[in-house]
């Protein structure tokens, strides 16, 4: 008896990408997708993403993490999720200038750019045109931070209360000219 073949690599990945994907879960790191077709060489895989993109199949969001396009993903949501899966290992929560916009603190809004604090390395992690993502360290645990803390489920990820987001701010040095301080005591 013959063996069956393996559908072409290409194939497969576009196979499994229909199945797993939802508006839930809408991106994938490149390991997610080299489990899927292990066989195959790193060559083999480096191009098959490459070929993948050019077909439209995936969206590269940045080094490592692709979006499937071809769900309704919430748009809105994108660079919170993208920073969730990025920094998975690491305590990190919104906060800086993103969580005090949200707040209505900040009167000029930082466009497709978000600020979080991060136990990881400080880093800037450019989305094309999706935006920016910026990971700023610290060395806080989480446990001295639990009561200025609250988990956004839409976001997927921590967000400081105004007081901490403020606090950050000024431990980090940020620029604070764009404050209102009448609505930040409001917000306290």
């Amino acid at each position: 008896m013959m063996p069956t073949p393996h559908p072409q690599p290409g194939r497969r990945l576009a196979a499994v990408l229909e199945e797993l994907a939802s508006p839930e879960h809408y991106l994938f790191t490149s390991a997610d997708l080299r489990g899927a077709l292990p066989e195959i060489s790193a060559g083999a895989f480096k191009t098959l993403l490459s070929r993948a993109e050019k077909r439209g199949l995936l969206r590269r969001i940045c080094r490592g993490l692709y979006l499937y396009p071809r769900v309704d993903y919430p748009r809105d949501l994108l660079l919170f999720h993208a920073a969730a899966r990025l920094r998975a290992d690491a305590f990190n929560y919104i906060s800086l200038e993103t969580a005090l916009s949200d707040a209505g603190v900040i009167s000029q809004i930082p466009l497709n750019w978000i600020t979080l604090m991060s136990s990881g390395r400080r880093n800037i992690v450019r989305c094309g045109h999706f935006g920016t993502i910026e990971f700023v360290h610290t060395s806080r645990q989480p446990a001295t931070l639990a009561n200025e803390l609250t988990y956004d489920p839409r976001c997927r990820l921590w967000r400081a209360s105004v007081a901490l987001a403020l606090r950050d701010m000024r431990a980090t040095r940020r620029n604070l000219d764009l404050i209102d301080e009448e609505l930040t005591r409001e917000s306290a």
